[in-house]
């Protein structure tokens, strides 16, 4: 498993939102820049499909729905495609997001990525 922690650079892109497509295009753009810097050099390509889940870390309680965060998800995700950790983000490559909620704390989202066969995923 491999786990990417980006820290919200820009608010959240959020599917409910109703914004002109410029300021959803520089979310998306401070997302996706955040993600492409964080993947470590280090880290050999994922080889087969993967399973993808992203936590949403938020600074304070409230209710929301992490599924409506998908749109921030999918910017990270053409990061991390960017980076070369992924070959590509369509459905041979990637399993999800499966977008859940991370916990109270900065404002961030936790990507983790799993070989698409593992169990442990739905724990």
């Amino acid at each position: 498993m491999k786990q990417l922690e980006i820290l919200a650079p820009a608010g959240w892109i959020n599917s409910n939102q109703r914004l002109h497509r410029m300021q959803v295009a520089k979310l998306t753009a401070a997302w996706r820049e955040a993600a492409r810097v964080r993947v470590p050099g280090s880290w050999a390509p994922a080889v087969g499909p993967v399973r993808v889940v992203a936590e949403v870390w938020k600074p304070r309680r409230g209710r929301y729905d992490p599924g409506n965060l998908y749109p921030t998800a999918k910017a990270v995700l053409d990061g991390i495609v960017d980076a070369g950790l992924l070959s590509d983000d369509d459905w041979l490559h990637v399993v999800g997001p499966d977008m859940r909620h991370g916990g109270i704390g900065p404002a961030a989202l936790v990507v983790k990525i799993y070989p698409a066969n593992a169990l442990s995923v739905l724990v």
